[in-house]
């Protein structure tokens, strides 16, 4: 069955604590968390010091998604506040090898995020090493988008290329592009607004599946 990934930029902020706990009841998979930097995407979200003040409040794994200019940096930060994934963009590392090594020195599972332009060559050198690929299928920066359809072929490519490395989807999520994404290989999804819409959270996550 396909994981589910709730963002959590499509959360209330101002009672994340209770989001988390509503997220875990309604039977969500992973917590999805899109960092942004206002550098490699003009949005900026969240850091380390939020990450670790949820953490107490589910034991679900924390899918984090590093949007950002220098990944090297920021990994130790989001591995040592309770991190489970941690996923960086091939477009932003100068030496991906390095950085999804520096990811499993924490332990922790590594991915590698393609943009929507990115072709998923790059990925050909450094698949042995991947737990995941995480396809967007909106450009990054801001929830809400549309869902690009040539994103349905390419996880089809990626899939083709791989054994044991899940491929996760994230942008502009709804039941039909799921239902797409999941034809086409998809593991795992991403959803922000089609999780939180009509606050009724475990409803909207089994629409999803």
């Amino acid at each position: 069955m396909v994981l589910i990934a709730p963002s959590i930029l499509s959360a209330d902020f101002s009672c994340l604590k209770d989001e988390i706990k509503a997220l875990t009841a309604a039977k969500a998979d992973w917590i999805h968390l899109d960092v942004m930097d206002g550098h490699f995407v003009e949005n900026i979200t969240f850091g380390p010091m939020v990450v670790k003040s949820i953490r107490p409040y589910t034991k679900l794994p924390f899918d984090v998604h590093l949007m950002v200019e220098n990944p090297l940096k920021m990994i130790p930060w989001f591995a040592q506040v309770g991190a489970d994934i941690i996923t960086v963009h091939a477009e932003t590392c100068k030496h991906l090898d390095r950085a999804i090594e520096l990811v499993k020195s924490y332990g922790l599972k590594a991915g590698v995020s393609l943009n929507p332009s990115t072709p998923e060559m790059v990925l050909e050198y450094v698949l042995n090493k991947l737990d995941l690929v995480l396809v967007m299928s909106v450009n990054p920066g801001f929830g809400g988008q549309s869902f690009i359809p040539s994103t349905i072929e390419k996880i089809a490519k990626i899939k083709s290329m791989i054994k044991n490395t899940l491929i996760e989807v994230d942008g502009g999520i709804n039941p039909l592009r799921a239902s797409e994404c999941i034809s086409a290989g998809a593991d795992v999804l991403v959803a922000g607004s089609a999780v939180f819409a009509n606050g009724n959270y475990e409803k909207n996550i089994e629409a999803l599946r």
